[in-house]
């Protein structure tokens, strides 16, 4: 039976947990209905870290609803994955609902969608959720409190966790160390906020405004919560791309060998789906197409090594050779959220300092901790680049890293996120048939 939420059928949800299990009744579903439905090509798509279920439907939805229109002669089978990722209810998403309204007058406290959501994400955790809604909203003048308030965030978050996922939040190794633990989550959380406060003060007034002072660290502290439940969401996406969602892929090329995969991820779900690749049983090669929507990882993650230390590569090098097709890599200069906020909380202590300097020292700290989103894969040889108009216009490469400059469509938004989210264009449901050469 059609789903009446959905635009397109057939269509089959998927659902992991945190650990990369899937929901077997889900799995069985879509193995047996992808061979009866004669499917050849089946579109996976994976949503990013501000989506619950519920929102994820709606993206799917609005995403795949142009795309019988353009390959209609294709027999196209559709899949959304749910995993258990974090919504923030005060971003705003571009083309949906927005639960909550921003409030304009200062960093907002935990509103109660927020709070409901971080409960549902980290169980177990309902006393320390209370405890960090009352500091954003007491705001204490005691840097004390401050350090008492990233004590809390980073019990929240795990930041060693345990089980499975513990191996997942790396994006570069050192010399086969994976190299994962932020600077936002340890030293001085009264230092960490008061960047982050920075941070935002220019994205939200383009630039230092005038008679520009430092702000208050708390006003930081709601975005250091957000980029810390970010890191737990990374490291989820890593374990459910490698942990269930490639093995999901072999089961189906085992029980549809006919079938060509077609992964699709936005922001951390393109972490999913490219772990994924690190997850196909050997010798699988159902997948034909990977297409990355403002993804939220390392621009390093496929390097074989790094252009400021070739000691260190990215945790997924070569990954790419296991597509049987390109990956494709849409980015955007109006993505804020990748641009500011992501380097901002992934580098090292030490190697570079915050926003203050301007935006000379943006670009620095952007390119050496910069993500797939703001600016394509980097220090990958033979990754061609184009604009989303010549993507368009003629085929895509047959293989290898492919880099599209999405920023012509990809550019609505605000702080703090930016056009991370403005991803529900038809030009980019084009760009995810040019890359699987879907007619």
């Amino acid at each position: 039976m059609a789903d009446p939420s959905m635009s397109v059928t057939p269509y089959w949800e998927v659902t992991f947990d945190a650990d990369g299990d899937v929901d077997g009744g889900q799995r069985d579903r879509l193995l047996a209905g992808a061979a009866r439905r004669g499917v050849r090509d089946l579109i996976v798509f994976a949503h990013g870290w501000n989506n619950d279920r519920s929102g994820a439907t709606r993206l799917y939805s609005r995403f795949f609803a142009p795309i019988p229109g353009l390959a209609p002669a294709a027999r196209i089978g559709y899949v959304g994955l749910v995993w258990p990722s974090m919504r923030f209810s005060d971003e705003p998403i571009p083309d949906l609902p927005r639960s909550v309204a921003a409030d304009g007058t200062r960093r907002p406290a935990l509103g109660k969608d927020t709070r409901h959501a971080l409960l549902e994400t980290f169980p177990g955790r309902a006393t320390v959720v209370e405890q960090i809604a009352r500091m954003l909203e007491q705001r204490p003048s005691e840097e004390a409190e401050l350090q008492e308030f990233g004590r809390l965030v980073r019990l929240l978050v795990d930041v060693v966790a345990p089980g499975p996922q513990a191996l997942f939040a790396a994006d570069t190794l050192a010399e086969g160390v994976p190299q994962d633990e932020p600077a936002m989550l340890r030293g001085s959380t009264a230092e960490t906020c008061e960047e982050f406060a920075r941070a935002l003060a220019h994205l939200e007034h383009g630039g230092a405004p005038a008679g520009f002072t430092v702000p208050n660290p708390w006003d930081g502290a709601h975005e250091l919560l957000r980029q810390a439940t970010y890191y737990a969401m990374k490291r989820r996406a890593g374990t459910v791309g490698e942990r269930g969602l490639g093995p999901l892929v072999g089961r189906l090329a085992g029980a549809a060998p006919r079938v060509r995969v077609h992964l699709v991820g936005h922001s951390f779900g393109g972490r999913l789906v490219s772990f994924a690749l690190r997850g196909l049983p050997d010798g699988v090669r159902a997948v034909k197409s990977v297409t990355l929507l403002q993804a939220a990882f390392s621009h390093y993650a496929f390097a074989a090594r790094l252009p400021h230390d070739p000691r260190a590569g990215g945790v997924l090098q070569g990954q790419q050779n296991r597509v049987d097709g390109p990956l494709v890599c849409c980015h955007s200069r109006h993505d804020s959220a990748l641009g500011t906020m992501y380097p901002l909380a992934s580098r090292m202590a030490g190697d570079a300092r915050g926003l203050a300097e301007g935006p000379g020292a943006a670009r620095i700290l952007g390119a050496k901790w910069g993500a797939l989103g703001y600016d394509g894969v980097q220090a990958v040889p033979g990754t061609r680049a184009c604009t989303l108009g010549e993507a368009l216009a003629r085929p895509l490469p047959a293989s290898g890293c492919v880099n599209v400059d999405a920023a012509a469509v990809v550019r609505r938004g605000g702080a703090p996120s930016g056009a991370h989210s403005d991803i529900l264009h038809p030009e980019l449901a084009r760009v995810v048939l040019a890359a699987g050469r879907v007619r």
